[in-house]
């Protein structure tokens, strides 16, 4: 796991810059308007991550899982909290969440024995 979440860290950090150098406003704003959605407003933080987590676990997009398991565990979610958002995340997706809902919590396993992760905005739901 430790290898896998090396790469995904870094692949996503080398192409998101790759995109932004592009000349695409388009991209530009989607980015920066991912970015602002994540920040504190009527939402804290944290919750604004765990509602991130489970529109990621019912699309089923590993990437966009991997990164909210992350972004949650930074903003203070705790492992109690973790498995019932995962569990909201399987009763509204259904049964075909489950092989991503295993990803997640070994990733969520891999945080707490303190291997660290990604940091920055999601922007692979595009």
């Amino acid at each position: 796991m430790t290898d896998r979440l090396t790469e995904f860290t870094a692949f996503r950090q080398r192409l998101n810059e790759r995109i932004l150098a592009e000349d695409n406003q388009v991209v530009r704003r989607f980015f920066a308007l991912d970015t602002q959605t994540y920040k504190a407003g009527a939402l804290d933080v944290r919750t604004k991550e765990m509602l991130g987590l489970v529109a990621s676990l019912v699309l089923r997009c590993d990437d966009c899982i991997s990164y909210h398991v992350v972004q949650c565990k930074e903003a203070g979610v705790q492992r109690d909290a973790m498995f019932e958002v995962f569990s909201v995340g399987l009763v509204v997706g259904g049964s075909i969440v489950i092989p991503h809902l295993r990803r997640a919590v070994d990733l969520l396993d891999q945080l707490e024995s303190g291997v660290p992760g990604p940091t920055g905005t999601c922007t692979e739901h595009a």
